[in-house]
C-alpha cells in the first residue's frame, strides 16, 4: 500500500527555519512577523505532519534533534524551490508586452538596428512582432489588434506621425532593359498592396499595356523575381533591397507619385508605444 505524503506548509517549513536559524521560537517570531504562538503552531504542525520531533526544546534553549538535522537542507530546498517558482510567474505578470505591426519594405533592410535600442531601453517589454503589407497593418491597428504599426499611409488617413515622403521608383536587376512596345511584365504584392495600385494606376493612366509576372506576398519574393529579371516593381527608392536597381526615366515607365511612410500608435499616455515610434523616428533620422 502506498503510503500517503504528507501536505506540508510552506509557512509551517518557514518557522521551522527560522526557529532553526535563530534557536529561538521568540526571535523567529519577531524576524517573520508573527505571533509567537503562530510559530509554536506552525512547528507541532510540521512535527505531526512527519511523525517526527525536529525540535529539541528546554526553558532555556531551542536545538534541532537528528531528524530536524536531516530535514533542514531538505527544508532549504523546498522553500527555494517554491520562491523559485512563484518569483518566475511574478517576474513575468511585471512584464509589459507591445504588439507591433511593420512594413515588410522595412522590416528587411532596418528593423534590426530599431529592436536594438527598444531592446536596450526596454528589457523588460515583450515585442509580438506582426510583418506584413500596409493595408493588412492598419486593419490590425484599427481592429485593437496592433499598439503600434509603421506602414505606408493609407490614402486619406492623415493619423500618426510622418516618418518620411518620397517619390515612388521603378525597381529591377541592374542593366534591365525594356522594349517599349511589349506589356510591361509587372511584379508586386497581392491587393490590397499601397506600391501595386499606385503601379496599376500609373500604368493605366499612362495607357501602357501590361501583364503579371509574379505576385508575392514577401520582399523576399518580390526581389527573388526581380533579381531573375522577371520585370519589374514599384517600391521605395530609400529601401532599395540589395542587388536591386532603380530603372531610369529614359525607360519610358511612367512617374508612379509620392508615397509616405508614417508611424500609429495609441496617442498620448502610453509611455512605451510612444518610446517605441521615438525609437523608430530616430533610427530613421539616422539612416
Amino acid at each position: 500500500m502506498t503510503v500517503p505524503i504528507p501536505d506540508l506548509q510552506p509557512s509551517w517549513l518557514r518557522s521551522f527555519l527560522e526557529v532553526a536559524r535563530c534557536e529561538s521560537f521568540s526571535q523567529a517570531a519577531r524576524e517573520l512577523g508573527l505571533q509567537q504562538s503562530t510559530v509554536s503552531q506552525h512547528i507541532r504542525r510540521l512535527e505531526a505532519a512527519l511523525g517526527r520531533r525536529l525540535l529539541s526544546r528546554t526553558t532555556h534553549s531551542v536545538s534541532l534533534t537528528a531528524e530536524g538535522a536531516a530535514a533542514l537542507d531538505l527544508a532549504m530546498q523546498v522553500i527555494g524551490a517554491h520562491d523559485s517558482l512563484g518569483g518566475h510567474f511574478i517576474r513575468l505578470a511585471q512584464r509589459r508586452r507591445m504588439r507591433f505591426g511593420i512594413s515588410e519594405d522595412f522590416a528587411l533592410l532596418a528593423l534590426s538596428d530599431v529592436l536594438h535600442s527598444f531592446g536596450r531601453q526596454y528589457p523588460d517589454v515583450d515585442l509580438e512582432l506582426t510583418v506584413g503589407l500596409s493595408q493588412a497593418l492598419y486593419d490590425g491597428f484599427d481592429s485593437g489588434q496592433l499598439d503600434v504599426i509603421f506602414a505606408k499611409r493609407r490614402q486619406g488617413d492623415r493619423r500618426g506621425v510622418t516618418a518620411w515622403r518620397e517619390n515612388l521608383a521603378w525597381i529591377g536587376r541592374p542593366g534591365l532593359s525594356l522594349d517599349p512596345s511589349a506589356p510591361v511584365p509587372l511584379i508586386a504584392y497581392p491587393p490590397p498592396s499601397v506600391t501595386r495600385t499606385l503601379a496599376v494606376n500609373a500604368l493605366n493612366e499612362a495607357s501602357r499595356d501590361w501583364h503579371l509576372v509574379c505576385t508575392s506576398g514577401s520582399l523576399s519574393g518580390i526581389r527573388a523575381a526581380a533579381l531573375a529579371g522577371m520585370g519589374v516593381a514599384a517600391h521605395s527608392p530609400r529601401l532599395l533591397p540589395t542587388g536591386l536597381a532603380i530603372i531610369p526615366e529614359t525607360s519610358g515607365l511612367p512617374p508612379l507619385g509620392q508615397v509616405e511612410f508614417a508611424a500609429l500608435g495609441p496617442g498620448r499616455g502610453q509611455t512605451i508605444a510612444n518610446a517605441l515610434i521615438d525609437t523608430l523616428m530616430a533610427s530613421i533620422g539616422r539612416g
